[in-house]
């Protein structure tokens, strides 16, 4: 099992992954990967040469399809222990996005994704998620960020 905490600094070589919170006219947005029945959040590695804003950009729309959105730093996350994404093992950091999706365009054909869900409230059911012990804690420092103000300024 992974065990994820958060962070306000680091350095960004050290940052390897985006995930972003959406939603769209308030519904929360999730990805359903072509090769699992479960939901995830957009997200994803970040390349080489690349910023982790790009990296976030990149996967949103990949993902999605969003076409049009604002994008705002929530946090650094860190995982540590195995995971799916990284099967060695240790801690790997990502940064926390927030994005308010306005439009979408067509998903990319050529992405992961078979489609996205809209849903009202994150799921509550672990089954839902492809990485129920990490995305689900992303979800609450997001909600518990922005209710009390203490997500970062960009």
């Amino acid at each position: 099992m992974a065990a994820v905490s958060f962070y306000d600094t680091t350095s960004d070589d050290r940052l390897r992954f985006a995930v972003v919170n959406a939603k769209y006219n308030g519904f929360w947005v999730f990805c359903k990967h072509k090769a699992r029945r479960t939901y995830e959040l957009p997200g994803g590695r970040r390349e080489a040469g690349e910023d982790i804003v790009s990296t976030a950009k990149r996967e949103l729309w990949e993902e999605t399809g969003a076409s049009d959105f604002t994008l705002k730093p929530v946090c650094i996350y860190a995982v540590t222990g195995r995971t799916r994404a990284v099967p060695e093992g240790g801690e790997n950091l990502g940064m926390l996005f927030y994005a308010d999706i306005r439009a979408f365009g067509k998903l990319p054909q050529s992405g992961e994704m078979e489609r996205i869900v809209l849903f009202a409230n994150p799921p509550d059911t672990p089954s839902y998620w492809t990485y129920p012990d990490i995305q689900p804690y992303l979800v609450r420092e997001y909600q518990r960020r922005y209710t009390t103000g203490k997500a970062l300024s960009v």
